[in-house]
């Protein structure tokens, strides 16, 4: 009787409704399916909660806060510029017939570069002198004549119109003498233009005409290019807004700057501020200033970018931490300072002054406090701490540090030895 009775309803339900009833049962098996997925079992969750609340103090580095000097830079990109650059070109026309040089030589000032052909240039040399002792023979007759002509003038033998004129001969032929010299000094200059000189130290570069060639004072490329690399400038820029800072620095003592590789950020090389331009440009709201430096070893070369820093001022003993420790909140800046019972507590605090590595505190900590520098993740305020060391390993005297060589246990910590980082 009662086994009749589901076969009657299951009788009486529509092929439609079974459909639906099978549907909604493959339904909720895998709804089932994924719930237990992505949770697990009862026993893993409670796994799961037990492990971390069996964790216990956090694993974490800290670094002891310290007075230091500071020193404040400005930073830029500069370009490098030879501190003299001169085109060596002829000053005469005439046959090239010496290049003494080679490319990428080093110079001294008055090395001979290039000689052109002085065989022009020497014949109006002696021609000009020539004249010049034609004209001081004619002068010294003339001076003869004058001594003459006075002596008769002062008995009026003669006419004084007569030695006047003679006096006024002599002079004409003293003026010719001193035309003579000039044009053979013109003379002598052009042929000392024959032999070209370095006119300043440095290194050649690429030779633009080959001996042989006829040369003009007129070429525009010239026969090289000489160019000062010891010492050697960097001009950069600088916003406007740190102007008034550099300037009064500036006006104290000479600043010192530093030619930073862009890879690494090694200094290449050491120099001092030379110029602060005379006006900003209007366009990019920065100023231009020139440094030099020795470039003894030649790692900066013209046309060559480099970062620059520029160093204005030095903070005196003030109190630093690492960059890591300084985190910040809805409040501001903050800090975990560590206290002796191996817990941790926020502080706020200012900060002065901050790079990648360093942090210059104004308030708000004092050395020799120490600060948590990693292991911010599960941090709380008022939490227990280990304190690892920096190869991750508890230092000496934390909760589960290993005991040293020749050392027992100390009583039964089983804290993890690994510290967080």
């Amino acid at each position: 009787m009662h086994g009749e009775l589901p076969k009657q309803i299951w009788a009486k339900t529509s092929r439609k409704n079974r459909r639906v009833l099978a549907i909604g049962l493959v339904v909720i098996l895998i709804a089932a399916a994924l719930v237990y997925m992505f949770t697990g079992s009862p026993q893993q969750q409670r796994r799961a909660g037990g492990r971390f609340a069996a964790e216990g103090p956090v694993p974490v580095l800290v670094a002891a806060a310290a007075r230091a000097d500071v020193p404040v830079y400005l930073g830029a990109v500069g370009t490098t510029r030879a501190l003299n650059t001169v085109t060596v070109r002829a000053q005469v026309d005439g046959k090239l017939i010496e290049v003494a040089f080679k490319e990428g030589q080093d110079v001294n000032k008055g090395d001979v570069l290039a000689r052109i052909d002085p065989t022009t240039f020497q014949a109006q040399l002696n021609q000009a002198a020539a004249k010049k002792a034609q004209d001081e023979a004619q002068l010294a007759n003339t001076r003869i004549d004058l001594d003459r002509y006075e002596k008769l003038a002062a008995t009026n033998a003669i006419n004084r119109q007569q030695a006047d004129t003679q006096r006024a001969l002599v002079a004409q032929n003293a003026a010719l003498v001193q035309a003579d010299q000039a044009a053979i000094e013109n003379a002598q200059a052009m042929l000392a233009y024959t032999t070209i000189a370095a006119p300043i130290g440095g290194r050649t570069g690429i030779r633009q005409v080959d001996e042989g060639n006829i040369v003009h004072a007129s070429d525009s490329t010239g026969i090289v290019t000489l160019t000062q690399l010891r010492p050697i400038s960097i001009l950069f820029n600088l916003p406007q807004q740190e102007l008034n800072q550099v300037n009064s620095a500036f006006a104290k003592n000479p600043l010192s700057v530093e030619a930073q590789r862009s890879d690494n950020d090694a200094v290449i090389d050491r120099g001092t501020l030379r110029v602060v331009d005379n006006q900003v440009d209007a366009s990019t709201g920065t100023v231009k200033l020139k440094a030099e430096f020795p470039n003894t070893e030649l790692q900066l070369w013209p046309g060559q970018f480099v970062n620059v820093r520029l160093l204005i001022d030095t903070l005196k003993q003030v109190v630093v931490i690492p960059t890591g420790a300084v985190q910040r909140g809805p409040n501001g800046t903050f800090v975990y300072v560590v206290k002796d019972d191996n817990t941790v507590a926020m502080r706020p605090i200012n900060v002065q002054k901050q790079d990648e590595t360093q942090t210059v505190v104004a308030s708000g900590l004092e050395p020799p406090e120490r600060v948590v520098t990693t292991g911010f993740a599960r941090l709380a305020d008022g939490g227990k701490i280990t304190i690892g060391s920096a190869d991750g390993t508890p230092a000496a005297g934390a909760p589960g540090a290993r005991p040293r060589t020749g050392q027992r246990p100390a009583g039964g910590n089983n804290a993890r030895p690994n510290a967080q980082q």
